[in-house]
């Protein structure tokens, strides 16, 4: 009997204390600005069968669907840990076709500058390299922040639709890896 609680208990342990996936911590909770996110989902981002980076998504509170998840107000966290080298193109396209695979011509046309910050910022950063820690923060009070390592990097990008925008390449109807939506949204 001592066992059957035993286990419980340890499981509840291990989850308050975040998870590793491919040798990547991810931690169950997190403070961006002054709101505490909570882990959403987590799991690994594949192209064709290379592994690429560790997704992790964090909210102020647990969504299980993406309509809910991209709608919920407040601030947000995608984070991807590098697993292997990237050139700063190769992350700055794919972050773009993510952008274009889930949007209209209209809504492309009403984020193209802002889409042209995002690419800038990427290619500011140059290449990515294994184990970089890459966030895309949502602030409400001022736009989406994007930070390597700890570090903010290049100019706030203004809008919660354009976060909104950002978070359909991992959890819109067309997603860049299926596999990887399902973890975010805890599935």
């Amino acid at each position: 009997m001592k066992k059957v609680l035993l286990l419980p208990l340890m499981l509840g342990f291990q989850l308050a204390l975040g998870a590793e996936i491919e040798g990547v911590r991810v931690d169950e909770r997190i403070t961006l600005g002054a709101a505490e996110l909570q882990l959403n989902g987590a799991g690994v981002r594949k192209r064709v069968f290379f592994k690429v980076y560790v997704g992790a998504l964090y909210l102020t509170e647990k969504k299980s669907g993406a309509a809910e998840a991209i709608a919920l107000k407040g601030a947000k966290r995608v984070s991807m840990t590098l697993l292997r080298d990237l050139g700063a193109r190769q992350l700055s396209e794919a972050l773009e076709e993510g952008i274009r695979a889930n949007h209209s011509q209209a809504e492309l046309a009403s984020l193209r500058e802002r889409i042209e910050l995002l690419v800038a910022v990427m290619n500011e950063i140059g290449g990515a390299k294994e184990k970089m820690a890459i966030a895309l923060d949502f602030l409400p009070e001022s736009g989406t922040r994007i930070t390597v390592d700890g570090a903010a990097r290049g100019k706030l990008i203004p809008g919660e639709d354009f976060y909104a925008a950002l978070l359909r390449i991992w959890l819109g109807d067309k997603p860049v890896d299926a596999d990887l939506k399902k973890a975010m949204l805890g599935q």
